[in-house]
This record gives structure tokens, C-alpha cells and sequence, in this order.
């Protein structure tokens, strides 16, 4: 017989259902009236009751949520370990900080080792390498993928490099062929930072199973959301302990939070200096944090795991559409493309302005702003111009060409699930006001030169 409590749950559940579709399930876009965003989240009923859920259990730390959360991660992807955190920057943090483990012998990183990564890119690819007294080598990228340039990389290597960690740019993978190839011929780590490429394939795997660590972020701007958060996947047994125990303040224990015992040897060890026998629940072996998720956020985020894939084919579908409406203003933007062998599920539509366009980037850029259409410029454009980074050790391989021309140029839009026909036929119509304010010619859909003027 159902109790009174029941009863109630069952109410405020049915409550939150009815407030879902009074509150969220409409969309009504004013175009001129309303912004369009280059991303949020996109959410149903379901996110809005498990939320409620975990909030009525009250479990503030570790629940259901947060092992079904991981579980659907893990079906997902084909890879049994993955510890959920706090953000996807914390999953960097924490995915470097593994590498650094005495516990990893002659292979742990150390202070003085280099570390390949790009500067056009997010800083939390590169500041943990920083905060433990590594050298990031900073290589240029190529145009139209954005990501590092291969050949580059390969001059870059030298007797300390130990190390490469890379982002799949905007959703689109790396060349993970050649990277992989290089780390297994010189026995170095690699850490594939596939924040925001959830659901992208290359070789018809998934990105995010390819490094020997791979992260993960679920803000607001992502493929899924839990507000903040994030996760670290690996392979490995041992890394997956060294980044839980990062992870839970160094604790030397990996028994889950509400369990005891479960190696059977908790009060039977001897460790450091501490008295044989001390509660190993107790024992610190690394210099740790406290980088936990609660189990609200995994209750949004579990939600969000059932939605994932057609949230990729959003992003796929809307990345064409745009494909087609840009190719004829070819002439004047660097379009995307993917890398050989990949399948992005696309973060952004990114666009470079070339040099001899009649407008650079800060006009068209302020021109959509006026008109209610997001940009956002592609991260920390060149990060080693950016006043902390400046500030901090690092080699550069070569030139930085591309990597200068990005921060220069270079702007993205939206191609998130949250994007509607209407939508995406304004931002078009803007792009087509600003450009018709310009008197030049463009190329026409069947390749040929149109004078918009005659």
C-alpha cells in the first residue's frame, strides 16, 4: 500500500511535469526580438524530475543518480572506468595530475618534462601542465580543421618530451592516427581532451576512447549538461584509482563513500610512517582535491545521456545547413572541415575571415551582436598572448602563423540542438543583410562569379 509520503512524491513529480510544459515547452522566437544563442542547454520534463527526485532523497553527495549517470557513459563510449567530477576543467586537472603519480615509476610526469599541446585553444588543456612545473611545447595548427598540425608536432618532439594533450577543436577530432602513432614510438602519454566532442567518431570510434586518459565536460555549452561537470574515462585500472584518489583528496582508499572495507585489508596495512593498521579509509598517498559531482548534477545529466544521440545529429544537421549557405560566400570565410576519417558532432560553426575580405572580423562580429546573434571567438585565440600565459615557462615549436591568424580572424556561431528553422533562417538573413551592405561579388551556389550590384 502506497504511504502518504508516496503519495506526495508522486504528486510533486506529476506537478513538475504539468510546470515543465507551462514553463519550458514552447519556444516562441521573435527573430529581430529575441537572441540566438551559440549554445545552452536543451532539456525536457525528465531533467526537471530526476532533479526533483534527487533532490527529495536528499542525498546532497552520492546516490543512484551518480552511478546510472557514469553507467550510461560507460555503455556509451565501451569503457568500463569513469569517475564523474565537478567540471570538464577539473577533469583535465585531474586526468594530468594522474601522470604525475609515483606510482607510475620511470613513467610519471615530473617537473622540467615537456608537454605537445596547441595555443589555439581553452587554457584548462594547458594550465595544468603549468601548475605542476611541466613546459607546454606550443604547436601551430592547420586551417580548415583547427587542430594541430601534424608535421609541426613532429618537429616539435625533443628528448623531454613526455607528454601530448590535445583538444578535438570544436567537436572536430584530430588527425589520432598519426598523434597515436608518434606516442607509441617514443612511449609517450597521451590525454584526449574531448570536452567538446561528445559523440564525434573517428574511424568509426568514438572520440574520448582513443588517449590513455580522455575527459569530458557537461556545461551548459556542451554536447549534454549537468550545469557544472565532468568526467575523466580511461582504459586503465591504475590510472582510473590514481584519478579517483586525485580526485578524493589524495585518500589512498578506493572503497565508494558509503562503503567499508571492501579490499578486506583496511585495518591490516602499513603505510608511510603512519602506526600499522591505520584505518585506510585515512591514508593519503597523493596530493589530492576534492573534486567530487553531487548527485543532483548526475541526476540532470543521466537524463540528458538518453537525448545524446539525436543532440549529435542536431549539431551534424545543422552544420550541413549552414555548409550550404556559407559556400557561397566562400570567397570571403574559411570554412570547416573535417579531418580525414572523422565524424564531428560539431560544438560550433566556425568561420575565418580572409585576409583580403573588404570587412575583418570585429565588424561582422559587432554587426551580428547588434542583431541579437552570438559569436564567441575561438577561446584564448593565441594563449601564449594572454597576460597569465605570458607569465608562465613554455617553448613554441616554430611559427604560430595559423594560431595568430585564428585570433585575428577567426569567430564561431551555434549549431546546438537548441536551434530552431526559424532560428537558424534569421541568422542567415543577417549574415545576408551584411554582407549585401558591402559592394563586392560573391561566388553563386553553382560556383560562378554573381555581381551583386549589376
Amino acid at each position: 500500500m502506497e504511504s502518504k509520503a508516496d503519495e506526495i512524491r508522486s504528486e510533486i513529480l506529476e506537478l513538475t511535469r504539468a510546470y515543465y510544459r507551462e514553463r519550458y515547452a514552447t519556444d516562441d522566437f521573435i527573430p529581430g526580438k529575441h537572441s540566438v544563442r551559440y549554445a545552452g542547454k536543451v532539456f525536457d520534463a525528465k531533467e526537471l524530475t530526476n532533479l526533483v527526485e534527487s533532490s527529495l532523497d536528499f542525498p546532497l553527495t552520492k546516490w543512484k543518480f551518480l552511478d546510472e549517470f557514469a553507467t550510461k557513459i560507460s555503455n556509451f563510449l565501451g569503457i568500463e572506468n569513469v569517475i564523474l567530477t565537478n567540471s570538464g576543467s577539473s577533469a583535465n586537472l585531474l586526468a594530468f595530475s594522474a601522470l604525475t603519480s609515483e606510482k607510475l615509476a620511470d613513467r610519471r610526469l615530473k617537473p622540467g618534462d615537456e608537454v605537445i599541446c596547441v595555443a589555439a585553444g581553452f587554457p584548462s588543456s594547458v594550465t595544468p601542465i603549468i601548475q605542476y612545473g611541466l613546459i607546454p611545447v606550443f604547436v601551430d595548427v592547420s586551417l580548415p580543421t583547427y587542430n594541430i598540425d601534424t608535421q609541426a608536432m613532429e618537429q616539435a618532439l625533443s628528448d623531454k618530451t613526455r607528454c601530448i594533450f590535445l583538444a578535438h577543436t570544436l567537436g572536430n577530432p584530430f588527425d589520432i592516427d598519426t598523434v597515436l602513432s608518434l606516442a607509441r614510438e617514443r612511449n609517450l602519454w597521451v590525454i584526449e581532451d574531448n570536452c567538446d566532442a561528445f559523440g564525434s567518431t573517428y574511424n568509426g570510434k568514438f572520440t574520448g576512447t582513443f588517449g590513455d586518459l580522455a575527459t569530458f565536460s557537461f556545461y551548459p555549452a556542451h554536447h549534454i549538461t549537468t550545469g557544472e561537470g565532468g568526467a575523466v574515462v580511461t582504459r586503465s585500472r591504475l590510472l582510473s584509482r590514481l584519478v579517483h584518489s586525485f580526485r578524493d583528496w589524495g585518500r589512498d582508499c578506493h572503497c565508494a563513500g558509503a562503503k567499508n572495507n571492501s579490499c578486506g585489508r583496511r585495518f591490516s596495512q602499513k603505510f608511510g610512517d603512519l602506526p600499522y593498521g591505520y584505518d585506510h579509509k585515512y591514508v593519503y598517498s597523493e596530493i589530492g582535491y576534492n573534486l567530487k559531482m553531487t548527485d543532483m548534477q548526475a541526476a540532470a545529466g543521466s537524463a540528458q545521456m538518453d537525448k545524446l544521440q539525436s543532440f549529435c545529429e542536431s549539431r551534424r544537421q545543422h552544420f550541413r545547413e549552414y555548409t550550404k549557405f556559407f559556400s557561397k560566400y566562400s570567397d570571403f570565410f574559411t570554412l570547416p572541415e573535417a579531418t580525414a576519417g572523422a565524424d564531428p558532432s560539431w560544438f560550433s560553426y566556425v568561420l575565418t575571415v580572409r585576409k583580403d575580405a573588404p570587412f575583418g572580423r570585429d565588424e561582422i562580429v559587432k554587426y551580428l551582436d547588434e542583431h541579437l546573434v552570438e559569436t564567441r571567438n575561438l577561446f584564448g585565440g593565441n594563449l601564449i598572448r594572454q597576460p597569465a600565459f605570458q607569465r608562465s615557462k613554455h617553448r613554441v615549436a616554430g611559427s604560430l602563423k595559423y594560431t595568430d591568424m585564428i585570433m585575428n580572424n577567426t569567430f564561431f556561431i551555434g549549431t546546438f540542438p537548441g536551434l530552431t528553422s526559424g532560428k537558424i533562417e534569421y541568422v542567415q538573413s543577417v549574415f545576408e543583410s551584411f554582407m549585401g551592405k558591402h559592394e563586392f561579388s560573391y561566388v553563386g551556389g553553382n560556383g560562378t562569379k554573381v555581381d551583386e550590384m549589376s
